[in-house]
């Protein structure tokens, strides 16, 4: 009896090593092809746009006059914005930029560098208000404050420079944003 069972297994052993074999040699190959042709496609990919605003680990992000801590659906904070917009008074108290972010394994700062981009008698190059936020490990939300400079808000147009890391440096730029500071009774 115990010859039978070892006969049969070395037989249906055999046939399943043959059937694989015979599969496995009816497989085209092909032979020299450059790896242009299958990885890393020029026509697969596309630039990313610094000049935009960030992507990426960001599931979303957005000027804001104000926000609100809510309870999330897995008993977490949620930084959501109050009235959002990209137009602005020179009243306002400060800006915000809250965001919301996808999944990550490590903690990280959040900087935010507001320049003028055309307004009257201000330099594009002076940083005028700037704010930092550290996110945590279970952190999958946060806001940024933007308070208004000495002189207040002047109307026109501002760009906010998002860098993501230990510190701000030529590297660490994700996007831009920009809103408008308003003139009053327009």
């Amino acid at each position: 009896m115990m010859n039978k069972v070892l006969r049969l297994g070395i037989v249906i052993t055999g046939s399943f090593l043959w059937y694989h074999t015979a599969v496995a040699e009816d497989l085209p190959l092909t032979e020299d092809v450059p790896i242009s042709e299958f990885q890393n496609r020029i026509e697969d990919t596309r630039a990313y746009d610094f000049d935009a605003p960030p992507q990426g680990m960001f599931r979303s992000i957005a000027l804001a006059e104000d926000f609100e801590e809510r309870l999330g659906f897995q008993r977490t904070h949620e930084i959501v914005p109050v009235k959002p917009t990209e137009r602005f008074s020179p009243d306002v108290p400060a800006i915000f930029i809250v965001f919301s972010l996808h999944q990550h394994y490590q903690g990280f700062k959040v900087f935010a560098r507001c320049r003028p981009e055309k307004v009257p008698d201000v330099a594009p190059e002076t940083i005028v208000s700037e704010d930092a936020m550290h996110i945590a490990l279970e952190d999958d939300s946060g806001y940024l404050k933007l308070p208004p400079p000495k002189d207040g808000w002047k109307p026109g147009q501002y760009k906010i420079e998002i860098h993501v890391g230990e510190q701000v440096n030529e590297t660490s730029l994700m996007g831009t944003m920009r809103f408008t500071i308003v003139a009053s009774g327009k």
